[in-house]
């Protein structure tokens, strides 16, 4: 069991960050029972492996909702193959709109740019 301060250095991820992932219910620490003069709130080794998977998941474009929605069946091995793989095609589509979208404001750009350039001064 550690101390936010210690799963902070050993992933680097903020304390606070840590605070906000736990507000959201992404995470979860515990207080020790027998000890009741501090509320210290500690970590186990799995919350260190779902801020891992937290980090990753955000890497590559999953937002907070989509994560919290299968950080937990994902991590339990809750979810079947067949389940991540459409989790993750999901996710594939979502890029592909969004890659179009840009594709179509980079033609608008150029094309003011363009416009631009052969004004006459």
């Amino acid at each position: 069991m550690k101390l936010i301060s210690q799963i902070s250095k050993e992933t680097g991820i903020p304390i606070g960050t840590i605070r906000f992932y736990e507000k959201s219910g992404l995470i979860s620490g515990q207080t020790k029972k027998e000890v009741t003069t501090n509320n210290y709130v500690y970590y186990n080794e799995e919350t260190i492996e779902k801020l891992r998977f937290i980090q990753m998941a955000k890497a590559v474009g999953f937002t907070l909702a989509e994560i919290k929605e299968v950080v937990d069946a994902w991590y339990k091995k809750q979810l079947s193959k067949t389940a991540k793989i459409d989790v993750l095609n999901k996710k594939l589509e979502q890029i592909d709109e969004k890659m179009k979208e840009l594709k179509a404001v980079k033609k608008q750009i150029a094309i003011c740019k363009l416009n631009i350039e052969n004004e006459i001064d």
